[in-house]
């Protein structure tokens, strides 16, 4: 796929594009390296301090990183095999230096997206069509926004957005792909495929929005009196005596906690998923690579690591990805996963936290509702017409949805707060 000024080519692997020029892309204005630091005033914080400096679009943002889509690969955790093959789009200028980039998967199936197209499927299938395979514009696993469209900045940035979704389209028919979608996107890249042409679906996610509280009780100051008591009696019975709770980044990070961690991992995520997606040698890669972009929260019991969280960093905003335990303690989950999580981007004065999927429970612990985006091409006219019609009342229902629990919020009634 080529343009007088652009050659667009497909790459079976992120290895295939040196880590500097797609991190040119993805994270353009980002700090090149971070030192560790586990306590606020340190090395972590003046990073954090420097990323802050860049705009909005230039944020860094972990999972869009060259380390952590290679350690999906390389770990065997999005690959051909497991219905992952990676087809990512590259567009390189006259020099053969990479422009613009968007991490790109051939899908056989729709696990591990967190957008839910199982009900198209069916549907496409049921009418005598082939589904799969689909395309998928992602980061495997990984149910929070960032930037997909991956345009170095500059005034041909819109340029390159566009010719990544002229590439996307054409890569569906030459793959004979029933569709492509696009997830966890910005808004406004949100709206600039649809002006492509792609549908444009909503849901919503609670993220923990930083109104520069000086503690956590400065922050729990905000809430109602009702909500501040129920909070506090939830981290009171988590942490009896026995149990304590630990932070652990950079060099903390050795491989007996990643195998710790990886137990959790599996003994939760088998019973939540079914089958989990990540391997063990997936933490081994991002801990060797992304060490001081990662916090874990650890809880210990009688000299042994019992329950965790994994957090990734970004310039402003801490990423809550999964958690784990081996032992079950009232409240444990909320303390580890929320509440720790609020005291850590408090101290290191990130101004929102990111908590994953779904989870109306996290309102009432200060995640207010956040609206997120996906698009979608749909090769078939019928399908697309039946997804279009789906998707107009979907919206509606989402922004209604969005509008009755910021009537719930736990925060007091004479504040005005603002989601991030």
């Amino acid at each position: 796929m080529t343009s007088p000024e652009l050659c667009i080519k497909v790459v079976p692997s992120i290895l295939d594009v040196p880590a500097a020029q797609w991190d040119a892309c993805a994270n353009p204005g980002a700090c090149a390296a971070i030192a560790p630091a586990a306590e606020p005033g340190g090395a972590l914080q003046a990073a954090h301090e420097a990323d802050r400096v860049v705009s909005q679009q230039d944020a860094y943002n972990p999972f869009i990183s060259h380390n952590f889509l290679a350690a999906l690969e390389q770990s065997k955790s999005a690959t051909a095999r497991a219905g992952w093959q990676p087809q990512h789009l590259v567009i390189e200028g006259s020099g053969g230096t990479a422009d613009a980039v968007a991490p790109t998967y051939l899908k056989a199936h729709s696990r591990g997206e967190y957008v839910f197209d199982r009900g198209w499927a069916e549907a496409y299938e049921r009418a005598g069509g082939n589904y799969y395979p689909k395309l998928q514009v992602a980061v495997p696993f990984t149910p929070a926004t960032g930037r997909r469209l991956l345009a170095r900045p500059g005034p041909r940035a819109a340029a390159l957005q566009t010719a990544l979704a002229a590439g996307l389209i054409a890569l569906c028919r030459e793959y004979r792909a029933s569709s492509a979608h696009v997830t966890f996107l910005p808004e406004t890249e949100w709206e600039h495929l649809g002006q492509q042409g792609f549908l444009q679906r909503t849901d919503r996610q609670f993220h923990w929005h930083n109104a520069d509280y000086a503690n956590f009780d400065d922050f729990l100051g905000a809430l109602s009196a009702r909500k501040r008591k129920v909070i506090r009696r939830e981290r009171r019975d988590a942490l009896p005596s026995e149990i304590s709770l630990h932070w652990l980044t950079g060099s903390d990070l050795t491989e007996s906690v990643w195998d710790a961690f990886f137990a959790f991992y599996m003994e939760t995520g088998s019973r939540k998923w079914g089958r989990p997606y990540l391997t063990r040698e997936f933490y081994s890669l991002v801990g060797a690579s992304m060490a001081d972009r990662i916090v874990l929260i650890m809880a210990k019991r009688a000299g042994r690591w019992i329950a965790g969280a994994i957090n990734f960093i970004g310039s402003d905003t801490l990423f809550g990805r999964h958690w784990g335990a081996i032992e079950h303690h009232p409240f444990l989950h909320f303390e580890v996963c929320y509440y720790q999580a609020i005291e850590y981007a408090i101290a290191h004065k990130l101004k929102c936290v990111e908590a994953g999927a779904q989870g109306e429970h996290k309102l009432f612990r200060g995640y207010l509702p956040k609206t997120t985006y996906s698009a979608h091409y749909i090769a078939d006219p019928g399908l697309r017409r039946a997804i279009a019609d789906y998707l107009k009342r979907e919206r509606a229902h989402v922004e209604a949805d969005v509008e009755e629990l910021e009537a719930y919020t736990p925060f007091r009634k004479n504040l005005t707060l603002e989601a991030d």
